[in-house]
C-alpha cells in the first residue's frame, strides 16, 4: 500500500476519507490595501466600534496569517467595515483543482482562474556553476 493510500483511512461512519481537501484564500490584506488601511493598528478601532474587541497582536495575526477559525461576529464586522460579503474575504477552493469555486448571486456556479501561489523562479544561465560558500573557521561547542 502506498503512503498516500495509508493516510486516507475510512471515517468513523465508513465513508471514504477526503481525497481532495477543501481550502481557502484569505483576502483581508488585499481588502485593507484597496481601502487604504496601511497598518493593522488602524483596523483595531474599526472592529471595536462594531463590538469586536481584539488586542493589537490579535488584529495583526488576523491580517497577516490565514485564520483557522473566525467568529461570525468578527466576520460580520469585517464585512461591514469593508462593505463586502464573506465571498470577498474568503475564496474557497479544492486542493488539486485548477480553479477555485466562486459562487455569485443570481448566476450559476462557475470556475474562475486560480490566483498563482507559486513564486516566480528565475532561470539560470547554462554556464552557471554553484560555488561552495566559505563560512570561515568553525568552532565546536562543548
Amino acid at each position: 500500500m502506498s503512503e498516500r493510500a495509508a493516510e486516507r483511512r475510512p471515517t468513523a461512519k465508513g465513508r471514504p476519507a477526503v481525497a481532495r481537501p477543501a481550502d481557502y484564500r484569505w483576502r483581508l490584506p488585499r481588502l485593507m490595501e484597496e481601502r487604504g488601511l496601511r497598518s493593522t493598528v488602524e483596523l483595531g478601532p474599526l472592529l471595536a466600534e462594531r463590538g469586536v474587541l481584539l488586542s493589537d497582536a490579535q488584529v495583526y495575526r488576523l491580517v497577516q496569517y490565514t485564520p483557522e477559525r473566525l467568529s461570525l461576529k468578527t466576520l460580520s464586522a469585517l464585512c461591514d467595515i469593508f462593505e463586502c460579503t464573506p465571498n470577498d474575504l474568503v475564496i474557497p477552493f479544492i486542493e488539486g483543482a485548477q480553479q477555485p469555486l466562486r459562487a455569485v448571486a443570481s448566476e450559476p456556479k462557475r470556475r474562475r482562474p486560480a490566483p498563482s501561489t507559486e513564486p516566480l523562479v528565475a532561470e539560470l544561465p547554462d554556464a552557471f556553476a554553484p560555488v561552495k560558500a566559505d563560512l570561515g573557521p568553525t568552532r565546536r561547542r562543548r
